[in-house]
C-alpha cells in the first residue's frame, strides 16, 4: 500500500495553512561580472509594489547562513516585503568592498552584481524603487557602505553593523581579515571631506539624493576596531550634510549611546560598550528608520 512521506504531508499543511515561504537560490539574474550567487526570500503575502532589503553576510558566511541569523524573514512574513540574499565564495566568502569596479557606478566588482540583482527583483515582483535598503554585518556591513557610496540612485538607506567607511579599503589586494594590510579595519583615518570625496567620486557628477545610513559598532571590537565607525560616520555626514547634533544614552539599550545626527532621519549612529564583533542586529530600530514598520 503507498505511503505518503512526511514531506508531502508537510507540503499539504503549508499549502493549506497558506504559508510555505522559503529561501529559494535564482540561477540567473543579469549581470554578474564576479560570480557571485544569489537568494531570495518571499514572503507568502507579499504587499502591494514591495519594498526590497538586500542582506549581506559576513565574512565566512554565506547568503543561507544570513537568512538564519537575523529576524528579517519573520518581519517580511508581517509586513510583505522581499529579502535578496547575495553570497560569495570569493576571498575566503568575504565582499570585494576594494576593487575599482565595486567603488565606480556601474564598472563591475561584487556590488553590480548586487544591483542586477535588485533590478531582477523590481522587474520580476514588481517592486518599489523608491524603497530598495541595504544592511549587513562585518564585511556586508562594508559593503553596505560601498553600495550606498557607489549606488545611492538605487538605495534609500543603509544600516552597517561593525562595517569600514566606504572606499577605505581601495586599492587593497582584498578585504579579509587575512589581507597583509590591516590598516583600514584598525581605524584608517581621513577628514570628513575626504571621506566624502571618496563617496562622490564613485559617481562623478550625480546630483540625486543620497542614501540614508545608520551605523552600528561595539566599543570592544578588536576585529574592525570602533574607529572605522567613527570615520564612517565623519563620511556620511559630509556626504548628507548633516552635522551631528546630540547623543542619547540608553538607546535602544542600556549598553548603547545612540548618535543623532540632523534631525536622525539621515543619519544615526549607535555605539554598544562591551559589544565586540558583530554588533548584533537590531531589526525593529533599523526597519524603524528604513520607514517599512511604524
Amino acid at each position: 500500500m503507498f505511503r505518503p512521506s512526511p514531506s508531502i504531508f508537510v507540503l499539504a499543511t503549508c499549502v493549506a495553512l497558506g504559508f510555505c515561504a522559503s529561501l529559494q537560490a535564482v540561477a540567473s539574474f543579469g549581470t554578474n561580472p564576479t560570480n557571485i550567487q544569489m537568494y531570495i526570500y518571499m514572503p507568502d503575502k507579499l504587499a502591494t509594489k514591495p519594498a526590497i532589503i538586500v542582506a549581506l553576510h559576513p565574512c565566512g558566511g554565506t547568503g543561507p547562513q544570513w537568512y538564519a541569523s537575523t529576524k528579517l524573514p519573520s518581519y517580511a512574513d508581517t509586513n510583505g516585503f522581499i529579502l535578496i540574499y547575495p553570497s560569495t565564495s570569493n576571498f575566503n566568502h568575504c565582499w570585494d568592498v576594494q576593487s575599482v569596479g565595486s567603488l565606480t557606478h556601474g564598472q563591475g566588482g561584487d556590488a553590480l552584481g548586487i544591483i542586477s540583482m535588485v533590478n531582477y527583483t523590481l522587474s520580476k515582483y514588481s517592486g518599489d524603487p523608491a524603497r530598495v535598503f541595504a544592511m549587513g554585518g562585518s564585511s556586508g556591513a562594508m559593503m553596505t557602505n560601498v553600495l550606498a557610496g557607489s549606488y545611492p540612485d538605487v538605495f534609500e538607506a543603509g544600516a552597517a553593523f561593525s562595517g569600514t567607511a566606504h572606499a577605505c579599503f581601495a586599492g587593497a589586494a582584498s578585504a579579509t581579515p587575512a589581507t597583509p594590510n590591516q590598516t583600514c579595519q584598525m581605524g584608517l583615518e581621513h577628514t570628513a571631506a575626504d571621506w566624502g570625496n571618496f563617496a562622490h567620486n564613485s559617481y562623478p557628477g550625480y546630483t540625486g539624493r543620497r542614501t540614508r545610513m545608520m551605523v552600528f559598532h561595539g566599543l570592544a571590537d578588536g576585529l574592525v576596531r570602533p574607529q572605522c565607525a567613527i570615520e564612517a560616520l565623519k563620511q556620511w555626514s559630509y556626504v548628507l550634510d548633516v552635522p551631528w547634533s546630540k547623543n542619547v544614552t540608553g538607546f535602544p539599550s542600556a549598553a548603547y549611546t545612540q548618535e543623532i545626527y540632523g534631525d536622525g532621519t539621515k543619519l544615526q549612529g549607535f555605539f554598544g560598550q562591551g559589544v565586540g564583533h558583530i554588533a548584533p542586529v537590531n531589526e525593529p530600530v533599523m526597519l524603524k528608520f528604513f520607514g517599512l514598520t511604524a
